[in-house]
């Protein structure tokens, strides 16, 4: 019985840990392609910032992946 709260437990916190990320990296890509739309002249510049925040932002979905499975 407790296995099966920590299991329901791990899917929650691995869900909400995952909509804050995946809400920053669909702000984050529209943002990016709407400066390049604006400034295509700096899309270099803008694609090598957009991946890094993209990145960080993933890292807070695998934070919640290895809390999930513990």
């Amino acid at each position: 019985m407790t296995t099966s709260f920590l299991r329901i437990g791990g899917g929650i916190v691995m869900g909400i840990g995952a909509l804050g990320p995946g809400i920053g990296v669909g702000y984050i890509g529209g943002k990016a392609i709407e400066a390049i739309g604006k400034n295509p002249q700096i899309s270099g510049k803008i694609i090598g910032v957009m991946i890094l925040a993209m990145a960080l932002t993933e890292a807070i979905a695998i934070y919640a992946l290895i809390f999930a499975l513990q």
